[in-house]
């Protein structure tokens, strides 16, 4: 017995495979995916984060508000049914008709908790394949692959489990709704599981909604129907109202036998009294929406005019992104990108760990005063 379980836990459990030399910071690498975020408490002289893709505007205080009052609660469990905060954002994604769509509507821990729960309970065991983009987000390969699937290419016609991120994280690459349908259409097999990853969407403006698979109700129930397809919409809310340290997701089902299949394996209380009250409220804040499409595509207008113009680099990814997919001359020129981010107190995310684009860095949107002190540490690079 003891062997078996020496085998299972040691031998069995799979393991990322990460290039020597990579600096994965905090992150244990055989066990977890990089993820930026991660040095802003260790640096002496921070400034600000350009390692993550959160809000330029910061924590919206209306929710910041909210959730310091639910600390009066924490002495007690909080809601199973994920009330107040599931209704709210079920009025938030579909204001005409959202009671009848509340009811495929789940919560979780952060967008992580909810992609791991399909993985492993909403699709048959087999192949899983990304988006068709050159890289994307990792967490969806770290479940997959936790689960037993076998990655195949993105073109690969048999992936029983399909991931893609849109807008896709870190490359940038945006597919309005109908040109994602589309994708869907052609690239995924009867019977297959797909989760679209819409974390980023609401950066495309006031009219968003109209933009997302989340208005696509008809169409997910006919590829439930017509191919057996099943669909789910991914969200990260960490992002968009800059909660990270809260976590908070959620998923929309293609169906409430889908949505109540997986809903069955998630535990109890995986979003605490603090989330489910900031969520609550910041649905609510139409100014700090405002706010946010307001500044936010001027904001990166700026960074990618410098980096181009006075460093000569390319920059690559939608106008309306909370960050910037940054192409450098070399692998030397990015280290040396990382290096003097972080020696200044703005660290940036590699595009090394994980993504494997050894010449890339990611950096976020930040305001013009933040911008400029990442821009003069790394102004020994700019072009001659």
């Amino acid at each position: 017995i003891f062997f078996r379980v020496f085998n299972f836990f040691f031998i069995m459990a799979p393991t990322v495979d990460v290039p020597k030399g990579d600096d994965w910071g905090k992150w244990d690498k055989k066990t977890q995916t990089f993820h930026g975020g991660q040095e802003w408490k260790s640096i002496d002289n921070y400034v600000e984060d350009f390692s993550v893709t959160t809000n330029a505007l910061g924590t919206p205080e209306s929710g910041a508000k909210a959730a310091r009052e639910a600390l009066s609660s924490m002495g007690y469990y909080p809601r199973a049914d994920f009330e107040p905060g599931l209704t709210e954002l079920a009025k938030l994604l579909w204001p005409d008709d959202w009671m009848m769509n509340k009811r495929r509507l789940l919560l979780g821990n952060g967008a992580s908790e909810l992609i791991d729960l399909i993985a492993r309970c909403g699709s048959q065991m087999g192949g899983w394949k990304p988006g068709p983009t050159i890289t994307q987000y990792k967490e969806y390969e770290r479940s997959a692959t936790a689960c037993g699937y076998k990655t195949l290419k993105h073109g690969d016609p048999n992936a029983n489990l399909v991931c893609m991120v849109n807008p896709c994280n870190p490359t940038g690459d945006y597919m309005p709704v109908e040109e994602c349908k589309k994708w869907i259409e052609d690239n995924c097999a009867d019977g297959s599981t797909v989760m679209v990853d819409e974390s980023m969407q609401p950066w495309v403006g006031p009219n968003w909604r109209e933009d997302s698979l989340v208005s696509q109700s008809r169409w997910v129930e006919k590829m439930v129907v017509t191919r057996g397809i099943k669909v789910y919409v991914i969200h990260s809310w960490t992002k968009i109202w800059s909660c990270a340290g809260i976590r908070l997701g959620s998923f929309v089902a293609p169906t409430i036998d889908e949505y109540e299949k997986v809903k069955s394996h998630q535990v109890p209380w995986t979003v605490n009294c603090v989330a489910m009250s900031f969520l609550a409220a910041v649905v609510k804040d139409d100014e700090y929406m405002q706010k946010t499409w307001e500044l936010t595509t001027p904001w990166r207008e700026r960074s990618r005019k410098i980096l181009e113009e006075e460093f000569g680099w390319k920059v690559h990814g939608a106008h309306f992104n909370s960050w910037l997919w940054v192409e450098t001359p070399s692998v030397e020129t990015a280290k040396t990108v990382i290096k003097l981010a972080k020696a200044a107190g703005v660290p940036v995310r590699s595009g090394t760990p994980g993504y494997e684009h050894h010449t890339f860095f990611r950096m976020a949107v930040r305001s013009p005063e933040k911008q400029d002190v990442l821009f003069k540490a790394l102004s020994p690079l700019k072009e001659a």
